[in-house]
């Protein structure tokens, strides 16, 4: 068993936290080709905490869009430690609605602690923007594909992820909220989050076992090779089918969110590549 799989929960949401892991503009670099940013959600502003635009990806045009963290302590302030405003779910309502309209399949990369829960966010309308971020998700004619590459924590998370196929990496977490959050509203007291972690069942290999992602990515030198492998894998499978039937199994699946549902003749559900 490798050190990795020896893991507790929490040492993995820690792992995913760490700002030395692949951020979504290493996943840009390394995957795709000629990506045009495209900013602003046409109604009030600019949220450089969502990244998104349009690319190549093995010669096809692709809406790619995800959370930006930044490194440093410059980058992290810029980008608000990843925590999105409306704004910033607005416009990546703006390029979905986009890739749409010209026949793009759409790529998400999710890491996020959750969205900003600032007053200005809230006055601006943070949990309609989210709501309607999912909603215009579950409507999409084309197909989409999340990867959650740190941290997804709560409605900021799940505002990129409503997809057809959802993975994750293998030290990825996703979760209704932080560990130290839920230990805070069950027990008033944020430093047993650790304890938490074993209730929350945060982790790739839990989430796989119940049946609410599609596959788990590993991590270091083959993260990106694997990266590109699902993708490609990916995009061809669901390019197969036609727009009812893409939106009748995503309806379908996120219905039936115990796992239950298989999609048709699906070669890659369940699996780590």
């Amino acid at each position: 068993m490798s050190e990795s799989k020896k893991m507790q929960p929490y040492e993995r949401v820690l792992t995913a936290r760490k700002k030395d892991r692949l951020q979504i503009t290493d996943y840009i670099d390394g995957l795709f080709d000629d990506f045009i940013e495209q900013k602003g959600d046409r109604v009030s502003g600019e949220d450089s905490s969502i990244l998104g635009g349009v690319a190549l990806f093995h010669g096809r045009p692709v809406t790619v869009m995800g959370h930006r963290n930044g490194r440093t302590t410059e980058e992290c302030i810029k980008y608000n430690f990843g925590m999105t405003s409306p704004e910033g779910y607005r416009k990546a309502v703006r390029l979905m609605k986009q890739a749409q309209r010209f026949q793009r399949p759409i790529i998400t990369f999710v890491d996020t602690p959750g969205a900003y829960p600032g007053i200005e966010a809230e006055s601006h309308g943070q949990s309609t923007a989210i709501a309607e971020s999912i909603a215009a998700m579950c409507r999409l004619r084309v197909p989409i594909i999340t990867i959650i590459t740190g941290e997804g924590s709560s409605g900021g998370a799940l505002a990129l992820a409503a997809a057809d196929s959802v993975w994750m990496l293998e030290n990825a977490v996703y979760s209704i909220l932080s560990p130290e959050g839920f230990a805070t509203i069950l027990w008033k007291d944020s430093s047993r989050a650790a304890e938490a972690c074993g209730i929350m069942k945060l982790t790739a290999g839990e989430l796989l076992e119940f049946g609410l992602i599609d596959g788990i990515i590993p991590e270091g030198k083959r993260c990106l090779s694997a990266v590109n492998k699902m993708l490609v894998s990916e995009l061809d499978r669901l390019g197969k089918y036609k727009s009812a039937t893409l939106l009748s199994n995503r309806y379908k699946k996120y219905r039936n969110i115990d796992g239950t549902y298989k999609p048709v003749n699906s070669s890659q559900d369940g699996m780590r590549i």
